[in-house]
């Protein structure tokens, strides 16, 4: 088994693992010894698959940017998670936890988001399911992310604003996790990143591995070899960068480069810069890096975009980081800005401010002609026009 994956204890390493309260150990139990089996069966395969290729539109492409490559002087594709129904990755873990749900008898979902595609992606498989929806989301977070809670409204599902703390994404989180605790029977909560106790970081990592499966299969017909030198993405809690990782994990010759928010630096007191920053603790349920006070408070943290504004990462990406496996790194406001706007006019591709967070770093980097570098563009810009519009005054 991978050193990288997780363990038969639901850990990584030192990281992972199940603290919950009493009253969620039944829900969370459930799951865990049922899980594997269910997303394993031939028939669930065969219905996730189905759906990914007619409704998601899967396989994302594998795109050649002809001019970013001749910027930064390397052969540098973008794998086109932009391009899924409902304009990001996070569809592809709805998707499997909505098919995970009813078979497990469950009528009610749950849901937080922060920039809103989690919101957006549940809300769609639950119309699509016919079943209740309920996201919880950051009273800061709904006022700019507006096009994405009209969608989750138009789509039926209904949308709670969590008024707690700094009311973004760690509140809406909190918010959801009460709400399991007091409805435990017919409620599934959909976690929309590797965040959560066991098994959910495990779960979500599998169904978003679709990412990485796809791209060594592109790689392969497009350039002869099925390993990239590099693989960037962006990385709050982390899905789309463990689903860009995960079957190259275990390849050291793949540099894995995950790249957090700075907001407005690492030392500005206005950041999620998680790795800079954090020190171990136990958020939302595992044991992770997180930015915390002297005596554990949770620090309220902060970046432009919605995404990854959290004050933790994943328990595997904790583990990536400690082991050296994986390079995490931090990019400004201004620099996940101007590298939207770059890719934008350099390849007519408008990203979201999350995935620029990724892009920019290839500012930073100094590449060989010949290096394969694979970006994960986690999500299209249409969200974020109102930022854009604002921070470059259009």
């Amino acid at each position: 088994m991978s050193k990288y994956q997780v363990n038969e204890k639901g850990y990584y390493g030192n990281f992972g693992g199940a603290y919950i309260p009493e009253m969620l150990y039944p829900n969370v139990e459930e799951l865990r010894q049922q899980y594997l089996s269910i997303i394993e069966e031939p028939e669930f395969q065969a219905a996730y698959n189905q759906l990914l290729r007619d409704y998601v539109g899967r396989p994302s492409p594998l795109y050649l940017a002809p001019r970013l490559s001749e910027r930064y002087g390397a052969n540098i594709f973008l794998k086109r998670e932009d391009l899924n129904h409902t304009g990001a990755h996070k569809i592809n873990n709805t998707i499997g936890q909505i098919l995970l749900a009813e078979r497990l008898g469950k009528k009610r979902i749950i849901a937080e988001t922060g920039a809103g595609q989690h919101g957006v992606a549940t809300a769609t498989v639950c119309a699509l399911k016919g079943l209740e929806c309920i996201v919880y989301m950051g009273a800061i977070d709904i006022e700019r992310q507006a096009p994405n809670v009209a969608r989750m409204k138009m789509m039926g599902a209904k949308v709670v604003a969590a008024t707690s703390g700094s009311q973004t994404l760690k509140d809406a989180t909190n918010e959801a996790l009460r709400d399991w605790i007091n409805n435990p029977l017919d409620t599934h909560y959909i976690i929309g990143s590797v965040v959560g106790p066991h098994p959910y970081p495990d779960m979500v990592a599998r169904f978003q591995s679709i990412i990485s499966e796809e791209t060594k299969r592109q790689l392969l017909e497009k350039t002869g070899t099925d390993s990239p030198d590099y693989v960037l993405a962006c990385v709050g809690g982390g899905s789309n960068a463990a689903g860009m990782f995960y079957h190259f994990l275990d390849d050291e010759q793949v540099a894995l480069i995950a790249i957090e928010a700075a907001g407005h630096g690492v030392d500005s007191g206005e950041t999620a810069a998680t790795t800079a920053l954090g020190k171990e603790g136990v958020l939302h349920g595992s044991r992770s890096i997180l930015m915390q006070t002297a005596d554990g408070q949770v620090v309220e943290p902060y970046s432009i975009s919605a995404g990854l504004d959290y004050p933790g990462i994943g328990p595997q990406h904790a583990w990536l980081f400690k082991s050296g496996r994986g390079k995490y790194v931090s990019i400004t406001d201004d620099e996940a800005m101007q590298a939207g706007l770059r890719l934008t006019q350099l390849e007519g591709i408008i990203p979201a401010i999350e995935s620029a967070h990724a892009l920019a770093y290839l500012e930073k980097m100094t590449f060989k002609k010949s290096d394969n570098v694979v970006v994960c563009l986690s999500g299209r810009g249409d969200k974020d026009l109102d930022n854009y519009m604002k921070y470059f005054d259009l």
